[in-house]
């Protein structure tokens, strides 16, 4: 979970006029054109069959996304969403050639995926991978991919924001996206997010599906984050407890006079995690104060292994330093009573919540709020 909360400069330039300006890279004057004939090769087309076991009728579908060439030996980079659970994955180059596809790895939480192709002699274009802690918004990017199968296809647009959390989104805590105006469609999935200079600052991988032209981008550094992860073990490999609900402080409880605590307030527990099975209490009861929405009634976890729960950025820490293995001791408090638990963390399986469909390749709805301060915290 390391390094996946980016810090992003915002910056917005705006014209006499109060306009937003397209800005591009700083030394970057290549013309579109050019740039897209430069970066273009690299840009694959993702061809692949999905079947729906759970249908006796039209259970094979075909999926179609975007991907881009990261490596001299032939690695591919594009969304989850497209490869997982898929079978007969094909890759079709810029040049129209086909080739099979072998999927290494995908993490369907964080929406990656890495693919390899054989590599001719003459070998493969291959993207440059750029800096996402240095978008801007008002930057101008531009978009590579083949919507709705219309292949090598660009669009162009600027950043209209950063940092963004999608509330509905798997790990939607550990994973700030880029949000961008440059029109992506189902197709677009997997492909390039591209600043003036050529380099690839994101992969385009959703948007919202009652806007116009409000897309979303995962910011390259968490890819590079997972890359060798994906290589080497075929996913990534994280610690399970099986909880989610929010950090709060006994002050704004004193608005409902409940008695409690500062801690992690545990609102549901996953079945079969090792939350479950140490016996944790989940909330049932809703209370919404101002934009807050609470599920009180659980435990409140208040102290990790010794450490006090009581900031968000120390929250952060401790469980950014859990690994596979570890002794974890949680001090709960409910009902005015406290009592400790202890378990070593197994590894975190893919849970169906983690899974999104493919039907339309790229879109995924989304509700009104973007306020991280109170968002779901998933570990």
């Amino acid at each position: 979970m390391k390094g996946l909360l980016v810090s992003i400069l915002i910056l917005v330039a705006i014209t006499t006029t109060g306009i937003p300006q397209l800005i591009a890279s700083p030394n970057c004057t290549e013309q579109i054109p050019e740039l897209f004939q430069r970066v273009s090769p690299s840009v694959v087309l993702i061809t692949a069959v999905a079947i729906d076991p759970f249908k006796v009728t039209n259970r094979v579908s075909s999926v179609i996304g975007s991907g881009f060439i990261i490596s001299d030996d032939g690695l591919v980079l594009t969304n989850s969403h497209v490869v997982f659970g898929r079978q007969a994955i094909t890759v079709t180059l810029d040049s129209g050639q086909k080739t099979e596809a072998k999927l290494l790895g995908a993490d369907p939480i964080l929406d990656l995926a890495v693919l390899r192709i054989p590599v001719p002699p003459e070998g493969h274009p291959k993207a440059t991978l750029g800096d996402s802690d240095a978008v801007r918004i008002g930057e101008e990017v531009i978009a590579i991919g083949n919507p709705l199968g219309l292949e090598q296809t660009l669009t162009r647009g600027v950043i209209s924001g950063v940092n963004r959390i999608l509330p509905e989104s798997p790990m939607a805590l550990m994973l700030p996206l880029i949000q961008t105006d440059a029109p992506i469609n189902p197709g677009n999935s997997g492909g390039p997010l591209l600043n003036r200079c050529g380099e690839v600052i994101g992969i385009n991988t959703s948007i919202l599906s009652d806007a116009q032209n409000i897309g979303f981008a995962i910011p390259i550094n968490i890819a590079k984050w997972v890359i060798l992860d994906l290589v080497a073990h075929g996913r990534v490999i994280r610690p399970w407890v099986g909880i989610s609900g929010k950090l709060i402080k006994k002050e704004l409880m004193e608005i409902i006079n409940v008695p409690l605590v500062d801690g992690f307030l545990v609102e549901t527990i996953e079945p079969g995690s090792p939350a479950q099975q140490e016996g944790l209490h989940g909330g049932w009861l809703p209370v919404t104060i101002g934009d807050m929405e609470l599920l009180l009634g659980g435990d409140i976890i208040t102290d990790i292994n010794g450490q006090p729960l009581d900031e968000p950025e120390k929250f952060e820490k401790l469980v950014g330093s859990l690994k596979v293995g570890d002794k974890v001791y949680l001090t709960l408090y409910r009902e005015q009573k406290t009592r400790r638990v202890e378990f070593s963390l197994p590894e975190r399986p893919i849970l169906p919540g983690d899974l999104r469909s493919n039907g339309s390749s790229a879109l995924l709805p989304m509700g009104d709020g973007f306020k991280k301060s109170f968002l779901l915290r998933r570990w």
